[in-house]
């Protein structure tokens, strides 16, 4: 599932530099993640990086887009086409992911 921000975001900024992809922006009064640039941190982290610093804890799953570890790989590797870490990783089947825990 992509993650979302919801309405109860206080504007802290704390999950912005933690997202890998650039994914977290500010709108008015709150953060958004935009969804198409989300890979949930596959690749990254064996956790979602923005829940593991919101203070409070609205970095939420969203029910309505729900997407495979292999859907969220592939779009990682699409945003870091110049990653070699992350593209010997993938090949050798050896990369975090919050899936594998």
């Amino acid at each position: 599932m992509a993650i979302k921000i919801t309405e109860e975001c206080i504007n802290c900024g704390a999950c912005e530099p933690e997202c890998p992809n650039k994914a977290i922006q500010a709108h008015n009064e709150t953060y958004v993640i935009n969804p198409n640039a989300c890979s949930e941190c596959v690749g990254f982290f064996d956790h979602l990086a923005c829940q593991a610093v919101c203070p409070v804890e609205v970095c939420v799953t969203d029910p309505d887009r729900v997407e495979t570890e292999d859907v969220l790989i592939n779009r990682s590797l699409s945003l870091h086409p110049d990653d070699d870490e992350l593209r010997r990783k993938v090949a050798a089947n050896d990369y975090p992911s919050h899936f594998r825990k």
